[in-house]
């Protein structure tokens, strides 16, 4: 397993992520190689909390039309984690929720 800061890479601040956070779930740009109990482990260590649920997708990438030519934007993978009842998202993970 990698290291729990390679497997999280960013937060994803959308307007739909946060109306998720209501239902206590958030969400994450992760490695794309990461399973789901590597993403589950990785933010119960970062975030200091319990997951209940780790749901994945891999987003594909858009075509990009240039001046030279056309390309694909690379795709990534995304994941949406649910914590149990009453936990919240602390530590390093949730100082990139604060103040939402």
């Amino acid at each position: 397993m990698k290291d729990a800061t390679q497997i999280i890479l960013r937060p994803l601040l959308t307007e739909k992520s946060t109306l998720l956070q209501r239902l206590n779930k958030f969400t994450f740009e992760v490695d794309k190689n990461a399973t789901k109990i590597d993403i589950q482990k990785a933010i119960e260590t970062l975030g200091r909390c319990e997951v209940e649920k780790v749901n994945t997708l891999v987003v594909k990438g858009k075509l990009r039309r240039t001046r030279r030519g056309s390309a694909y934007t690379p795709d990534w993978k995304k994941a949406i984690i649910t914590l149990k009842e009453g936990q919240t998202l602390g530590g390093v993970l949730g100082e990139a929720f604060e103040g939402l």
